[in-house]
């Protein structure tokens, strides 16, 4: 017998006095499936996945897990693109797949009480019913849950006029790594009694304390939206794009992707092309319908002044879904090349020189691989892929990716801009943390750990070294 099933049957029959049988999995599907996350390049060794129905049941896990010699991975939907939820040391993974209830709807606060392992889809689905709206969305959304958007503080698409998942957090129930379980804030619009120690565990990615319910703002519904796609030339003229329309509407969302990216969504799903000539860059808009004249006369206006080539307008939801497919497609798209993924951000001022000096160093390092750029240029936020090869390995293909990830985080650390805008830390970035990190404030973040996990058994080697 292998010291591997020696170890799983001994947590087995340890877990038992907390779990029902079928609470915990152990097959090698299971582990397979529940150990990783969408980045698919990381080793994977859960020793179980345990699936936890109340906090008691969670809070009962980290209580006894230092004893039983095991750390523990919170895991929500797994869509995460940093290996944050990998479990590749024998940890357990603790999936809140079955904590997916909404408990309770404050009306008049337009509050919602729900579990974290609700899907956001959900969440925006049962706000729709009351006429309300949560804001937060992003491709991933049918599949991703509330507890590791909040644990990533998630962007998504509409960032430029709602803001992250931190904005819409009202209040959080966390169980810590010494098993406490805090209620923070409780809804609570104004509350001036010390440290809000809600916002310390909104992008924590699961080290601080695993999130088990949360109580999320929703607000009216926003009125009809109308789409835009344009055709851009030149990357520099995306920022005078982006001005020109801001100056005269209020964007939802405003979007960039390259031709390259386009090709990828249009070889994958059933969409037509937006205009008959290939442009270099694409940008997307999102405003209010009524602002249908406004918009088109700001059109005219980059137009004449050479920053657009051409441009197409939703006439219907149904046209306004196919030109957001455009954009929304990209990552579906490009998942088969297992793709090296840089979502970097500086400051919206700083993105012409930024993308410039991007561009050079691409074009140096990868002249013989594709790239695909995208992101939420509105909120200054690139998304940089790297496509490999079918003729090269995942791990020769990632180490060479490594290797050069420096040279363009040193373009973001003299912007003093974030080696990850919205993706987190995880296992992926970790090693690159001091180049939007200072010395000091990574020795705050390690004394955080240390006070709400002082076993260091939650999510162990994740966004900070050991």
């Amino acid at each position: 017998m292998s010291s591997k099933t020696t170890a799983t049957e001994q947590f087995q029959s340890r877990a038992l006095n907390v779990l029902g049988a079928n609470q915990i999995k152990t097959d090698s599907d299971d582990l397979a499936n529940w150990g990783t996350d969408w980045t698919k390049s990381f080793t994977v060794d859960p020793l179980a996945v345990v699936f936890p129905e109340s906090i008691d049941q969670v809070a009962q896990l980290v209580k006894r897990a230092p004893a039983w010699g095991v750390a523990l991975v919170p895991s929500g939907g797994r869509t995460g693109l940093s290996g944050g939820a990998v479990a590749p040391n024998q940890e357990i993974v603790v999936s809140l797949d079955r904590m997916n209830q909404i408990l309770k709807f404050f009306e008049t606060d337009k509050i919602v009480h729900c579990q974290a392992g609700l899907v956001t889809q959900q969440l925006q689905d049962f706000a729709n019913e009351q006429d309300l709206f949560y804001p937060v969305d992003f491709s991933s959304s049918g599949s991703s849950q509330i507890g590791g958007n909040i644990a990533t503080n998630a962007g998504g698409i509409r960032v430029i006029r709602y803001g992250m998942t931190r904005r819409w957090v009202a209040g959080l129930t966390v169980v810590t790594g010494t098993g406490e379980v805090l209620r923070l804030n409780h809804g609570l619009v104004k509350n001036a009694t010390g440290y809000d120690l809600r916002h310390l565990f909104v992008g924590s990615e699961g080290t601080l304390g695993i999130i088990v319910e949360a109580e999320m703002r929703l607000i009216p519904r926003p009125e009809e939206q109308q789409v835009m796609v344009l055709a851009i030339s030149e990357l520099r003229d995306i920022l005078n794009v982006l001005r020109a329309f801001q100056g005269s509407l209020e964007l939802s969302a405003f979007e960039f992707f390259s031709e390259l990216a386009l090709q990828k969504v249009l070889a994958h799903r059933d969409v037509p092309r937006p205009f008959t000539t290939a442009s270099p860059f694409y940008a997307l808009l999102e405003y209010d319908a009524h602002k249908l004249e406004t918009a088109n006369a700001t059109f005219e206006r980059v137009v004449e002044s050479g920053w657009v080539q051409d441009g197409i307008v939703s006439q219907s939801l149904s046209q306004a879904s196919a030109l957001w497919e455009l954009r929304e497609g990209i990552s579906e798209s490009i998942a088969p090349y297992t793709p090296y993924k840089n979502d970097i951000s500086v400051r919206i001022g700083e993105i012409p020189g930024f993308l410039d000096d991007v561009e050079s160093v691409v074009t140096k390092r990868y002249p013989d691989l594709e790239v695909v750029w995208f992101g939420h240029i509105g909120d200054g936020n690139l998304h940089l892929n790297i496509l490999r090869p079918a003729d090269v390995l995942v791990d020769d293909f990632y180490e060479r990716c490594h290797k050069i990830s420096p040279e363009l985080f040193g373009l973001i650390e003299r912007r003093h801009g974030s080696i990850s805008a919205e993706h987190g830390v995880g296992l992926l970035k970790r090693d690159f943390l001091n180049y939007s990190r200072t010395e000091e404030e990574i020795q705050v973040m390690r004394g955080l750990k240390r006070v709400f996990d002082p076993h260091g058994i939650l999510n162990p080697n994740k966004l900070l070294t050991a």
